[in-house]
């Protein structure tokens, strides 16, 4: 059963009272829809129109079709509110600030008060008719719910790849054969994404934001943007700063990360700087770099980050035809994409979309579990940690920056936090991989951890549960090698399936078949 209750604390962060009647509508690109008339809206009026002429563009052809500006807004404010802080600290989204006053966290907050000005069914409507399309630039996942993420920014100022609207896909065998019946077992594929990764998602906003601090009229001295990694990260950071011609700047861990990580980031064209530590290290140093030279910080001590992460939550309800599903399973690192789940299910909750918010498990390796032992204390003391090697190397991370955030998210939700050894991680992708997925070993933390669930009959074998995958399997090949030739020390590789030697003799094939298909010719 889902949570629908939320912690006391969090009434800054989201909560308005939902208005009895709306102001009028805010976009006149789009009337309101009322029952039982279909509505013409902008999309359909679009299809009417004639072609855009030859030298136009689709930039350009969006900015002749704005709607006015509604007066929605966002800023920075301090994560949580410091108890004897300002009260009314927050910053613009131009400012270049990483911390609040007090040294903790900053979030994303939105102008909820005008945003609750119309009903939810306004806003479903809105984004459902976007879903899709390739208007400027609502072919995004991501910026199709514009008003959600930066409200502000001119769309000529965008970055995008058209990321986003990734697959949502119904794991029929998988939970009908291995997990005691599972009928609505689902995987929300995030790496199918441009760069492979759910990092898209949060790059296109926090580089679309870059684009425009370093354009007329703000024209910030900002000479490029870092990022330490371990690996999507820095795929989806040099992937969209070469989209919008910006230096990228990449800290990576020295044989750390997949070649096929490595080497997208390189391709890019950007700078990349292999270093003798792990992730937590290349992380103190690019903080000590971007403080002393003009360059954007741009790992998930940025919050911008997040209010594109969020628009996965968002596309799972609108996948789900705005039902909301029982659970939500993600893999958990550097612990800012739990929280991002949490704030675009949090918002639809808030705003009228929906009525509830899912149940969040936050799946972490073994080796390298932070907020699972904070959790097994009863959230009494969290103690950074030197994250072990593991296989699942995108979330080899042992002093998370938001675990502070994943908490929240966590609380608020009645969440749980689980977590998967290398063989548990690697038995679990494997096996996905049996019933026709290409798992990455991220999602095969958050399958291990479905299955100690279901066993613990937490899960329930008719709740609806949605596994988010945040890689594509093709970025870990090398593991999957290794597990399937059976090479990983002190692993049994219980799925191992390598390819048989055989003669090029008929015979010698009909014995291998028949072997293999004993019982079943």
């Amino acid at each position: 059963m889902a949570a629908t209750t939320h912690a006391a604390s969090l009434s800054f962060l989201l909560s308005h009272p939902h208005p009895t009647s709306p102001n009028p509508n805010p976009n006149p690109n789009l009337p309101l829809r009322r029952a039982p008339h279909r509505v013409r809206c902008a999309t359909d009026a679009a299809a009417t129109r004639h072609r855009r002429a030859a030298d136009e563009n689709i930039r350009e052809e969006a900015a002749r079709h704005r709607a006015p500006n509604h007066n929605f807004s966002a800023w920075y404010a301090p994560f949580p509110p410091a108890p004897n802080g300002d009260p009314d600290e927050r910053y613009s989204l131009d400012e270049i600030v990483y911390r609040s006053s007090s040294g903790g966290l900053l979030d994303v907050r939105h102008d909820m008060d005008a945003l609750a000005r119309f009903p939810g069914s306004y806003w479903r409507d809105l984004f459902d008719s976007r879903v899709g399309r390739t208007t400027w630039p609502f072919g995004s996942g991501v910026w199709s719910k514009k008003e959600f993420v930066l409200p502000e920014i001119d769309p000529d100022h965008i970055v995008s790849l058209f990321e986003g609207n990734s697959n949502l896909f119904w794991a029929e065998r998988l939970g009908r054969d291995h997990l005691a019946g599972m009928n609505d077992l689902w995987v929300k594929h995030c790496g199918i994404s441009h760069t492979g990764s759910f990092k898209d998602l949060g790059m296109t906003v926090l580089v679309s934001q870059v684009n425009r601090l370093r354009r007329a009229p703000l024209s910030r001295p900002i000479a490029g943007v870092g990022c330490a990694s371990t690996g999507d990260t820095s795929a989806a950071l040099s992937a969209y700063c070469a989209a919008a011609g910006i230096p990228a700047i990449v800290f990576l861990p020295a044989n750390r990360i997949s070649l096929e990580q490595l080497i997208q980031p390189i391709a890019n064209g950007a700078t990349v700087l292999s270093l003798d530590t792990d992730f937590d290290g290349c992380m103190r140093l690019i903080r000590e770099v971007t403080a002393e030279l003009p360059i954007y910080l741009a790992n998930s001590l940025n919050s911008l980050r997040l209010e594109g992460q969020k628009t996965a939550a968002i596309e799972i309800l609108q996948q789900f035809d705005w039902e909301v599903p029982d659970w939500v399973i993600v893999p958990g690192g550097n612990l800012g994409n739990i929280y991002a789940f949490y704030k675009g299910f949090e918002m639809c909750r808030v705003l009228g979309l929906v009525d509830r918010v899912p149940r969040l498990v936050c799946a972490q390796a073994a080796n390298a579990n932070p907020l699972y032992r904070y959790y097994k204390s009863g959230w009494t003391e969290f103690t950074p940690q030197v994250a072990e090697p593991t296989f699942a190397s995108a979330i080899q991370i042992g002093d998370p920056v938001s675990v502070d955030r994943a908490v929240v998210a966590l609380k608020a939700t009645d969440g749980i936090v689980e977590e998967a050894t290398e063989e548990e991680l690697m038995n679990a992708m494997s096996l996905a991989d049996r019933t026709g997925m290409f798992a990455c070993p991220h999602t095969g933390v958050a399958l291990a951890a479905l299955f100690k669930l279901r066993d613990q009959r937490i899960i329930g074998p008719n709740d609806r549960t949605v596994v988010v995958s945040t890689a594509h399997g093709l970025k870990f090949s090398q593991s999957k090698i290794d597990y399937h030739d059976s090479k990983i020390e002190d692993m049994a590789c219980k799925y191992a399936n390598p390819p048989v030697s055989v003669k090029a003799d008929f015979g010698a094939v009909m014995d291998v078949l028949k072997k293999r298909l004993k019982g079943k010719l």
